[in-house]
């Protein structure tokens, strides 16, 4: 449990804070070993709309990495952490690496006091550590992940890069056209109907749309509230209906393969990451179903994890569920009869990692001018519409 603290220091300071513990006797002698004396403490009752607050992917890196260093410098883990503790400016992973220090003194291992923080570390870093810890490869396995944690930040940004663009270009157009039907078009309206013209079929629909947002523009507000809510709902209720969500994303044109992509991307880097950590090759399927966030994909590996379990290879195992291509498949084949699965397995993440580039990198090119296109046919029908019975009128005067 989070409790909010009031401690005095030894120099008799005043200190406020937050802090995991069991009961109010454990903060109390958490706060002892960090050389403070608990005046109050209080459970933090109120929840994030959102759950827990994350700890920013930064601090992980630079956590993994300044560990790394000392691990590799011979400084003792518990040290290494204080001086992590101290040093780091963030002060809820502060908080964390403090109940790190208190589980190891009270006699855990690293993975183990990590497992107890399951809302900050996950269960892939925990098994590597675990790992690491084992095989005497700390210091490999905190490099590895200070690597994968990059990658995974690279990842996210290649992401937001995909989807940000499209977003902004997508607003833009959804206000200019709304702001067109509600405000210039009814302006429009009474001025081109007194000109007593028979009026094209394509200026009627325009202002059919335009009475139509004008009188129910609450709606334009409240539906898709509603409809986002309605469907959290139904997938947080029902676990069929997740399933075909997340198959119906994977089946979007053009942004459902680079989905697909980024998942089996995450999927094998964390699985070459695992396996070359020295965990074994069901144990590290198991694991990698927890972190690829798509139902879809994770009942595919559930049934590879089968597969194997039945005595099936690896590269088979993949080539009966139709996950990978046939190349990924080919290079898992010949990293198993050759008994260097885990270079395969690095070459299938490097594979989907330059794939996901350049899958991004063409969404891109092709997303633009599609979003152009769309927003200057929105433009040229409201012009159309509007200047097509005036030019009309125009040119009967002419004549």
């Amino acid at each position: 449990m989070l409790y909010d603290y009031k401690a005095v220091s030894v120099e008799g300071r005043m200190q406020y804070g937050r802090l995991d513990a069991i009961n109010l006797v454990d903060l109390e002698m958490r706060l002892k070993r960090m050389d403070l004396d608990l005046v109050t403490g209080n459970p933090v009752q109120q929840r994030s709309l959102f759950g827990k607050r994350a700890i920013p992917r930064p601090e992980l890196i630079n956590f993994c990495f300044h560990l790394e260093q000392l691990s590799q410098a011979g400084v003792p883990i518990l040290e290494g952490l204080t001086d992590l503790r101290d040093s780091t400016e963030h002060p809820r992973f502060r908080e964390v690496i403090a109940g790190l220090i208190e589980n190891i003194e009270g006699g855990q291992t690293l993975s183990e006091a990590m497992e107890a923080q399951s809302d900050v570390f996950s269960q892939v870093f925990v098994n590597l550590i675990r790992a690491g810890e084992a095989t005497g490869r700390l210091p490999e396995v905190l490099a590895s992940l200070t690597e994968s944690l990059k990658w995974e930040d690279e990842l996210a940004s290649h992401t937001k890069k995909l989807l940000m663009y499209p977003s902004f270009v997508a607003t833009v157009v959804i206000a200019a056209t709304v702001f067109l039907m509600i405000y210039m078009v009814p302006q429009l309206k009474s001025f081109v109907k007194n000109m007593g013209q028979t009026l094209p079929p394509q200026t009627k629909a325009l202002f059919f749309v335009s009475d139509l947002l004008v009188a129910w523009w609450p709606l334009l507000i409240i539906l898709p509230i509603l409809g986002i809510v309605a469907l959290q709902l139904v997938l947080q209720s029902n676990p069929l209906a997740r399933v075909r969500f997340d198959g119906i994303k994977l089946g979007l044109p053009v942004v459902g393969g680079i989905l697909k992509k980024i998942i089996l991307s995450r999927f094998a880097n964390t699985f070459a990451m695992l396996y070359s950590s020295g965990i074994p090759v069901l144990e590290s399927i198991r694991t990698t179903q927890h972190i690829v966030g798509n139902r879809v994909v994770r009942q595919a590996l559930q049934r590879v994890e089968q597969s194997i379990r039945e005595g099936r290879n690896v590269a088979a195992a993949f080539h009966d569920v139709g996950l990978f291509p046939p190349l990924v498949v080919r290079m898992l084949r010949v990293g198993e009869n050759t008994g260097a699965l885990d270079k395969a397995l690095l070459n299938v993440s490097y594979f989907y990692n330059r794939d996901v580039k350049e899958s991004v990198g063409k969404a891109q090119t092709m997303i633009e001018p599609l979003l152009t296109l769309i927003m200057g046919a929105l433009l040229g029908w409201i012009m159309l519409s509007v200047i097509g019975p005036i030019y009309d009128v125009i040119s009967r005067l002419k004549t």
